[in-house]
């Protein structure tokens, strides 16, 4: 797949999560009965139109719909657990963010959006990351030395940079 606004597949994969991103927080707030259905049947048609007119594979396709139904998850489940703001889920100051996503990323923390976008139990473990998938704006912690990534915007996850493991955690501790 191709896209003259960036140099590399992966830069190009990044744009496509937050086009998907865009397309399902959007479209969630449009309706009035919002359900964990709507935003499964959202995210499906995101990665629809991804396939259709980003031309990506299927299972690209699928992976950034996996990789965006992990961060909804992790966004809301920080927030409706510990009532910290956003710039504490992401380990940074909101102002390093594009205004636009941004924008996004308050509409998915408002109070009734958050207990709405629940997708996973709460006792489950929190999200592994991993070297090669495609996250969105936050902090990343190495699992095994303990080093921060930091991501202003949705792009692909390297190893670590200083110890060269693969997988990783939010930087977000629940109280």
């Amino acid at each position: 797949m191709k896209d003259p606004q960036h140099n590399s597949p992966m830069d190009a994969l990044g744009a496509v999560y937050e086009r998907m991103y865009e397309h399902t927080v959007d479209n969630f707030h449009k309706v009035e009965n919002k359900t964990e259905q709507l935003v499964h049947k959202l995210l499906d048609e995101a990665k629809n139109k991804a396939i259709k007119f980003e031309k990506l594979s299927q299972k690209e396709a699928e992976d950034l719909a996996r990789y965006l139904k992990r961060d909804l998850n992790d966004t809301a489940t920080y927030l409706s657990k510990t009532g910290h703001e956003l710039k504490d889920w992401l380990g940074f100051e909101t102002v390093l963010l594009e205004n636009e996503f941004l924008d996004l990323l308050l509409k998915v923390a408002d109070e009734t959006t958050v207990k709405l976008l629940q997708l996973k139990d709460n006792a489950q473990p929190a999200s592994i990351y991993h070297s090669g998938e495609i996250t969105g704006p936050g902090t990343l912690v190495c699992d095994q030395c303990g080093e921060k990534i930091y991501f202003y915007k949705a792009e692909k996850i390297p190893p670590c940079p200083k110890c060269k493991t693969t997988t990783f955690h939010r930087n977000a501790v629940f109280s």
